[in-house]
Parts: structure tokens; C-alpha cells; sequence
């Protein structure tokens, strides 16, 4: 199956790749990588969840906000990459993770969020990560996620 079609077997859509809050780009295509910028669980133009996980935000929501996330960076890799099946295979997801004093389930949330993109492309979804605590996160995000992928040249 293509990775269209497993996003419909999911019953997920791609949202509008969002736009960036900051001087920045939402991707760079270098050659047959795509760079995607830090994304955050947005849907409809607001966050799903503010605060730190592990105090405001639970450690299920955070898992939410991560597939959203993960979304939007989906959304906007395939704008770059002239359309979702033209990714051929996702090389890293990096997740910052707006931790509270005490929370070291930083894996737990990202993983939810490298599910969703083994879901979506198979084999050719499962990557490199990073899951980094973080202090704070722009807009009092709980998460943001980055993608690194191939697409065909």
C-alpha cells in the first residue's frame, strides 16, 4: 500500500502543512533529502495541549500532541517533496519534549509519534530519534517534532 492510502486505512488526512511561526522555512530539500522544521500539535491553527508533560499535560495527551505533530510534519515534507508518496523513507524524527522536574518518559511520548510514521510507510518508516527533555517550548507547546526524509530524486 502507498502511504496515501494507509493514512485512509488510519481514517487520518493530511491537515494544511501549517505555516511557520518564526523567521524560518518549514522545510529545505537538499538533493533527496527534505528537512522538515520543528513541529508542533497544531490542528486547526491552535495548540492541542499547552504546558510542560507531567504536570499540565498528561503523558497520554502528549501522546496525541505527538501523532499531531507528527502529522504536520508529514503535511509539510510531502508539500516539499511534490506529494506524500514521493518520500521513499523516513531517516529521523527528533522530538523535544517539554518535560517537567522529574518526567524522564521522553521516549514514551516520541513514540507515539514514530508509530504513527511506521503506520504510514511500513518498513521505510522506521527511523533514526532523538527525545530530548526541554525546558520550555515555543507558544508553551508540550512538543515539537522534526523530520529528516528521502524522497525520490
Amino acid at each position: 500500500m502507498t502511504p496515501e492510502e494507509n493514512l485512509n486505512r488510519l481514517g487520518l488526512t493530511l491537515p494544511p502543512a501549517p505555516a511557520p511561526v518564526g523567521s524560518y522555512v518549514p522545510a529545505v530539500r537538499t538533493g533527496t533529502l527534505v528537512f522538515v522544521s520543528g513541529q508542533l500539535p497544531m490542528q486547526d491553527g491552535r495548540l492541542l495541549a499547552t504546558g510542560k508533560v507531567g504536570a499540565e499535560v498528561s503523558l497520554e495527551e502528549a501522546q496525541q500532541c505527538a501523532r499531531q505533530a507528527a502529522l504536520n510534519a508529514l503535511a509539510v515534507c510531502a508539500d516539499a517533496a511534490g506529494g506524500l508518496d514521493a518520500v521513499t523513507r523516513i531517516v529521523r524524527l527528533t522530538g523535544h519534549v517539554a518535560s517537567a522536574a522529574g518526567f524522564t518518559d521522553q521516549a514514551q511520548v516520541m513514540n507515539a509519534a514514530s508509530d504513527l510514521v511506521a503506520e504510514v510507510f511500513g518498513n521505510a518508516g522506521r527511523h533514526s530519534r532523538a527525545a530530548l527533555g526541554a525546558a520550555e517550548l515555543p507558544l508553551g507547546s508540550p512538543l515539537e517534532v522534526e523530520m529528516i526524509a528521502e524522497v525520490a530524486g
